[in-house]
């Protein structure tokens, strides 16, 4: 199995986004603590401040698995975070290589 890599989207709701960022911070801890966790960053939109965007690695479909049914994912993400959003994209991605089309 491959790495897989999420790209979340989080529209923050207006007057949401000091209480999400509080809330993204202790999440992005506990993540960093999963031993199959590769990578967790945080982006903020120099746009629109209330845009978030979140590049998660995991080694594989279990690891992600594991990650949104651990208790913290559950207690930020779903229960708090989710209703404090306008709208929430989620992407699974695995990195390719392009040497595979595109042959020296």
């Amino acid at each position: 199995m491959s790495a897989i890599t999420t790209i979340a989207k989080w529209e923050v709701k207006p007057g949401e986004l000091k209480t999400v960022l509080s809330l993204l911070s202790q999440l992005a801890i506990k993540s960093k603590e999963e031993e199959s966790n590769l990578f967790y960053n945080v982006l903020q939109s120099n746009a629109d401040p209330n845009l978030i965007v979140l590049l998660e690695g995991y080694a594989d479909e279990t690891a992600l698995t594991s990650h949104r049914n651990s208790e913290h994912f559950q207690q930020f993400v779903v229960q708090e975070i989710v209703p404090r959003l306008v709208n929430r994209e989620v992407i699974l991605a695995r990195e390719i290589t392009l040497d595979d089309f595109y042959p020296n």
